[in-house]
């Protein structure tokens, strides 16, 4: 080998040696979905490992562009501001987190005193440093059981009246309370808050740009069914959609709900929100996983 020939062939292997991997090329060419569909920690565990920012490292690879996490309010907050942090630099939007859950819970449609208000003011101020910590801009409110000893109109005028005390503190950040409602059937019997046109009378009468809904199309689903059509009717006031198909609560394609239409849907109007993955995946290890990110690359592919 001549002197030319020796300096082009280490030229050739000094390349390859600073290129990614194969395997790394294939993956980060994933392309982003059409929809910012977010998934959650443990969803692809099995893929990326344990570690949370791992997690979120294999999620924007595979074409993710948003997350969701029910539980970074009871995250310590160092772990919050990691997780902010990974999420930025890899230009990752941050979905709902929980703040008001009334499981069990009667006081939102039953109670109006001082010392509840009080008790909502410190737990949205709460939810406010959260949201700021991690660049969030929704947080889930799930208003209340039902209180059997009341009227419903006395439930609704409390709840109206409840919220209103929230929004007025979410109001001075922009961050915006989505209201889930939620089905009896099969997973929360006994909630107050369960349709769709339920929650867009709830909005309507707190008359806040902090008061909205989450539109959760498993739960409506079982609940009341119509999926597209209820979209339309309370499009003003759906601020976050989350899926899971039925029966079941697993990824889109194992139940009976069109999910391509529906995202198709949501897409022709317009929508640049995000579609939180709250479900369970069908099948178990790194065979599931991979499932699920195919079945919405189907579901996305309108």
């Amino acid at each position: 080998m001549d002197r030319r020939e020796f300096i082009i062939a280490g030229a050739a292997a000094a390349a390859v040696a600073a290129s990614p991997s194969l395997h790394s090329q294939e993956h980060t060419m994933k392309p982003v979905f059409k929809l910012k569909y977010a998934p959650h920690f443990g969803m692809f565990e099995n893929s990326a490992g344990k570690d949370l920012l791992d997690q979120l490292q294999f999620a924007a690879d595979e074409g993710f562009r948003a997350w969701e996490d029910n539980g970074m309010m009871k995250r310590d907050k160092s772990l919050q501001q990691k997780i902010a942090d990974k999420m930025a630099s890899l230009d990752m939007e941050m979905g709902v987190f929980c703040s008001y859950l009334g499981y069990g819970k009667k006081d939102m449609v039953s109670r109006t005193d001082k010392d509840f208000q009080d008790e909502l003011r410190k737990m949205s101020h709460d939810t406010v440093e959260t949201a700021k910590r991690v660049n969030a801009r929704w947080c889930t409110v799930v208003p209340s059981e039902v209180e059997m000893k009341l009227d419903y109109d006395y439930q609704m005028a409390n709840c109206v009246e409840n919220l209103r005390v929230m929004a007025e503190i979410f109001e001075k950040t922009g961050l915006v309370m989505v209201l889930e409602p939620l089905n009896w059937q099969a997973n929360h019997p006994g909630l107050f808050l369960t349709k769709m046109a339920q929650a867009y009378n709830i909005c309507t009468a707190v008359d806040s740009p902090s008061c909205k809904i989450l539109d959760d199309l498993y739960h409506q689903q079982i609940t009341e069914g119509n999926l597209i059509p209820n979209i339309d009717k309370c499009w003003k006031h759906i601020a976050y959609f989350q899926t899971g198909d039925n029966p079941g609560r697993k990824e889109p394609t194992t139940g009976e709900i069109n999910y391509r239409n529906v995202f198709a849907h949501i897409h022709s109007k317009g929508y640049t929100g995000i579609v939180g993955m709250e479900h369970g995946n069908s099948r178990k290890g790194k065979d599931g996983e991979r499932a699920v990110i195919e079945a919405y690359r189907k579901c996305d592919n309108f």
